[in-house]
């Protein structure tokens, strides 16, 4: 997965149409995710897309994500938020600002309100995850 820096560079120098291309593909790029997962246990509540995220907490205690929508827009914005928290220490997932690391993209600005709405709670899940396996 590219470091959400390297995204941002790419994102900055596109306009409209080029900004969701580059989201699809990031959502193209995403682990696959088994479908046995995509259960109402793993659903991000609040997204107008489906949207699952399964935590797979690894041995030195960095977590990883599987993740997917049904939406293709929506899973490059999936793909985003893994990318500001992917394979990093739980701790450190739990104490950071994911929304400011996500704010020079301008989701806001760049998306209708139906396709950022989940944003928030996609977030809130992974923090929430990374406090729990923290705290173990």
């Amino acid at each position: 997965m590219r470091s959400l820096t390297d995204i941002f560079e790419e994102y900055d120098f596109l306009d409209g149409d080029d900004r969701y291309r580059l989201l699809i593909e990031l959502g193209r790029e995403l682990e696959p995710m088994p479908d046995a997962l995509k259960t109402d246990a793993t659903l991000v509540r609040g997204c107008s897309a489906s949207v699952w995220v399964y935590p797979v907490p690894q041995d030195d205690g960095r977590l990883h994500f599987l993740a997917d929508s049904n939406a293709a827009i929506t899973k490059g914005i999936v793909a985003l938020v893994l990318a500001a928290v992917q394979d990093r220490p739980a701790a450190e997932v739990a104490a950071m600002d994911v929304a400011a690391a996500l704010a020079p993209f301008d989701l806001t600005r760049q998306l209708s309100s139906n396709r950022t709405q989940g944003v928030p709670n996609m977030i809130a899940l992974v923090q929430d995850t990374a406090r729990r396996i923290a705290a173990d």
